[in-house]
């Protein structure tokens, strides 16, 4: 892919987001530092990110990306004003005003749909999330949603469900964003020692190792998780195993007490750098989920060859394929049965990681990603490119 100019110099592209715990902002980090990227593959874009201060680090990876202080919160608040000035400013000079986020995307429709015809870019924007809530919360965000879906000329979502509902706002065009997990190996184990890792945290031999990587929040359905783990002792009473979880949130007190009060094998790790390791390491890798887009911990266990059993939350089927042991959200006692099963049949365990290699290998690239988002920008026309299969 050659570098596509304007008449006066590359293709500019403004993309914005609000406050992120991380999974949003390293996804903008990713495909920015691609589209400014020369060369094969990139688009020589110049890429701007405008966002809260926190997500600096984590969106400008890349020496031709540029950022732009917007404090967009993840609530109303009197200085959405002005956010929307600040995103008016910016989007007056450039191409594409890409936003994510339902917050970040009304507020840069808001501001691009404010500037003269002539003088607006083409607007996207992708949304991440579901909204859940109280009523009060789902009415506003139904408002937010009606102003994305009748005023971006795209809408995307990370999953069917979200894509459906940007058309019952109103969306134009909607289709299928494409998240691919950052930095993830292209296919095969990492280079982390199993055993060490094992052995770094305790584990003595016999002992069945279950993983589970995500931010502790209300989308994880950690309630499920504990209750899972109790499942699991009375229903395989010989089994030894520790279920070690790998975030941190808003909700890691609750499940530390949730643990306490079970009293189950299952430890909280906090934030880890090596979440990939542990789940190379795992003999099982669970997902208790209420809602997932394309979960970014699915698709790297996946690459790393384990054994995942997750609920079927979302778009976490449409990552998976049939690699993946899915049950229900909610059912505790599924997900006890399933993982019970998996731990007592070596050739299903396998089996199972077999699937998940060679599904890892359909997953879109960062490269899928760029050709993607050529399209949806138009700066090309070049055949579409693969998406999930």
């Amino acid at each position: 892919m050659t570098e596509r100019r304007t008449a006066d110099g590359p293709t500019r592209i403004l993309q914005v987001l609000g406050s992120s715990a991380g999974g949003v902002a390293r996804h903008v980090g990713q495909i920015s530092a691609a589209l400014s990227a020369t060369g094969d593959g990139g688009l020589g874009a110049e890429v701007v990110v405008a966002g809260p201060e926190s997500v600096r680090g984590l969106v400008v990876t890349a020496p031709r990306v540029g950022f732009a202080a917007v404090e967009i919160a993840d609530r109303p608040r009197a200085s959405d004003v002005s956010a929307v000035r600040a995103l008016r400013r910016l989007a007056a000079g450039c191409d594409v005003l890409h936003a994510h986020g339902l917050r970040a995307g009304a507020l840069a429709v808001l501001a691009a749909r404010s500037l003269p015809r002539r003088a607006r870019p083409r607007m996207v924007v992708t949304l991440h999330n579901l909204p859940v809530g109280s009523r009060s919360v789902r009415a506003v965000s139904a408002v937010l949603e009606t102003v994305v879906g009748r005023g971006a000329d795209e809408v995307l979502g990370v999953s069917s469900d979200l894509v459906e509902l940007a058309r019952r706002r109103g969306a134009r065009q909607a289709q299928r964003a494409l998240v691919p997990a950052p930095l993830a190996p292209a296919s095969g184990r990492p280079g982390g020692d199993a055993a060490a890792v094992r052995a770094g945290l305790g584990l003595e031999a016999d002992e069945r190792l279950l993983v589970t990587v995500g931010r502790l929040a209300p989308q994880k359905g950690l309630d499920t998780l504990c209750e899972a783990a109790s499942q699991l002792l009375v229903a395989a009473p010989g089994l030894r195993f520790v279920w070690v979880v790998a975030g941190d949130g808003p909700l890691a007190g609750t499940l530390r007490a949730d643990v306490a009060l079970r009293a189950v094998p299952v430890r909280l790790l906090g934030a880890r750098t090596d979440a990939v390791d542990l789940m190379a390491a795992a003999d099982v890798v669970v997902s208790t989920a209420v809602w997932e887009g394309q979960p970014l911990g699915v698709q790297e266990a996946l690459r790393v060859g384990a054994a995942v059993v997750a609920t079927d939350a979302g778009g976490t089927r449409e990552v998976t394929g049939d690699a993946a042991v899915l049950v229900q959200v909610g059912d505790a006692r599924a997900i006890a049965t399933e993982i019970g099963a998996l731990l007592a049949d070596p050739g299903a365990l396998g089996r199972r990681r077999e699937l998940a290699v060679r599904r890892a290998a359909q997953l879109p690239t960062i490269d899928d990603v760029v050709s993607s988002l050529s399209h949806i920008y138009r700066l090309t026309s070049d055949p579409h490119p693969r998406a999930f299969d």
